[in-house]
């Protein structure tokens, strides 16, 4: 018994030790709110970041301490539970600022906005959102951007130095591109062109924000925080009307571009940067989601149209299309209020946009959802099968899939994809049926789950303060395992079950 406990210990301090060190970069980010509400004069909001700084730092550095020792290897099964722990710790810690504020109603609706936001996810249970301090504000839309490129990431940038684990790390925060010939430079690449379209982002929002009429503080702040919401394909805004709340044609055609961006995996960044173009139109993923965007664009619009829910083809695609893309993208940006959907886009138009957030887009970005990858390799499998009975009996019937260069597709490739696609479907259903068994109608529960499981941040409504504790868990736990793509997560059971049982 000893010796299996000091065998568990022995396994558990590595994690503790990188554990801390995600911990460490939270706290030191939390700096930037908390410098916000010093020059907005929230002294209060300042008290409060400066009290979640010293918990957090406190916390990262007992972790440090008690599992010292230097950077080491990981196990694959520590990696991933290095991810899975950090990211419930940080939810823990992130939260308390949110909670000091009294802008939340109990700890447990502080946590689920902190992994909305860690998970890029959207839907929010605050309450008086549109007198959010600016410090709480700008945490908010931080934590969404720090999410959506990875905290692991960042932590792997900034203060893992080298390390041979360092990859299992960053597999298990659902990322697999290698942009650069390790994982350390490529994650600071990531961290480039993110800090870059920031720069590019910010700018142009906040000239389209002076072009409405805003003043050029409120301009610069919500340009900021709308496009690290949407370059994360986050949906979170600083007001309650989301983006209705612009009322500007102008705004809504910025924010499209940038979270079409953002949904794109980084590797086909990184391809465009180098000078290769024609990564666009080989890469499957890119291919794909052209493919089922649009089809599913048509199934929307020519719903929409039949039932005459707008009057004119401008007001179709500012509420149609708009939430269409927004919820492929899985960025959850609303340019309707939460109750249209059910009550004017129902039935196969509501059908149309829970397939597209269940779709999401590309794999090793900011989206969420089953990926286009998997759906294109999906197609793919099929049609190899039908060219293979068609073909003759001794024929080789081989297929092709293009991921910054030509593969071969195998069994592997397919078994993998299917897998997370048919966990992404359990986990949907699931959720649902929780959902649904505290009274929500089945629509509403569909529809919303498919927005919590995919991290897409649309909502017909359900989504409330009000909502039962048990529903509000379920969403912390589809949000987690859908951005994680389960593995990580599942690895951090199995660790702690195995561990229990010796």
């Amino acid at each position: 018994m000893g010796a299996c406990l000091r065998t568990f210990i022995k396994k558990f301090l590595p994690i503790g030790y990188y554990t801390g060190k995600v911990v460490l970069l939270i706290a030191g980010t939390m700096t930037v709110p908390f410098l916000t509400a010093v020059v907005a004069g929230e002294l209060g909001v300042a008290l409060d970041f400066l009290t979640a700084i010293g918990v957090a730092a406190s916390t990262g550095l007992a972790l440090l301490l008690l599992c010292g020792g230097q950077e080491r290897d990981l196990e694959w099964s520590q990696g991933m539970v290095v991810v899975a722990c950090s990211w419930l710790l940080v939810m823990a810690l992130a939260a308390l600022p949110y909670y000091l504020s009294g802008h939340w109603g109990s700890y447990l609706d502080a946590m689920f906005d902190v992994m909305s936001g860690l998970t890029t996810t959207g839907l929010v249970l605050v309450q008086d959102l549109d007198h959010l301090p600016d410090g709480i504000n700008m945490w908010r839309h931080l934590l969404t951007w720090l999410g959506g490129q990875g905290i692991v990431v960042l932590a792997l940038s900034l203060l893992i130095r080298s390390l041979p684990g360092a990859f299992k790390m960053y597999v298990g925060e659902g990322k697999d591109e290698r942009l650069l010939p390790n994982v350390i430079s490529t994650a600071r690449a990531i961290w480039f062109v993110s800090l870059t379209y920031l720069l590019v982002g910010t700018a142009a929002l906040w000239g389209a924000g002076l072009a409405i009429g805003l003043p050029p503080g409120r301009a610069f702040l919500h340009g900021l925080w709308i496009f690290m919401a949407a370059w994360s394909t986050g949906g979170f805004a600083p007001q309650s009307q989301n983006i209705i709340y612009y009322h500007s044609f102008l705004y809504e055609l910025v924010t499209v571009v940038f979270f079409l961006i953002g949904s794109l995996n980084f590797n086909l960044h990184w391809a465009i940067w180098s000078g290769d173009r024609r990564e666009v139109y080989r890469n499957l993923e890119a291919v794909t989601f052209a493919v089922t965007s649009n089809l599913l664009a048509f199934w929307l619009l020519w719903e929409l149209a039949r039932l005459h829910v707008y009057p004119d083809v401008v007001s179709l695609v500012r509420r149609g299309y708009y939430s269409l893309i927004s919820g492929h993208t899985t960025t959850g940006f609303m340019s309707l209020y939460a109750r249209q959907f059910i009550l004017e886009w129902w039935p196969l138009a509501l059908l149309a946009i829970t397939v597209a957030m269940l779709f999401g887009g590309s794999a090793s970005s900011t989206a969420g959802g089953f990926k286009a990858m998997r759906v294109g390799i999906a197609f793919k499998a099929v049609r190899q099968e039908v060219r293979r009975l068609l073909a003759p009996e001794r024929a080789v019937v081989v297929e092709k899939i293009h991921l910054g260069r030509d593969l071969l597709l195998e069994d592997r490739h397919v078994r993998a994809a299917l897998t997370i696609i048919v966990l992404y479907v359990l986990l949907w259903l699931v959720v649902a049926g929780v959902t649904a068994a505290y009274g929500y109608d089945l629509p509403s529960a569909l529809f919303e789950a498919a927005s919590a499981v995919g991290n897409v941040g649309l909502t017909c409504g359900v989504t409330a303060p009000g909502m039962p504790a048990l529903v509000k868990v379920t969403y912390i736990l589809g949000m987690w395992l859908g951005r994680l793509e389960f593995m990580a997560v599942f690895t951090l059971f199995g660790f702690f079950l195995r561990g229990w049982r010796k």
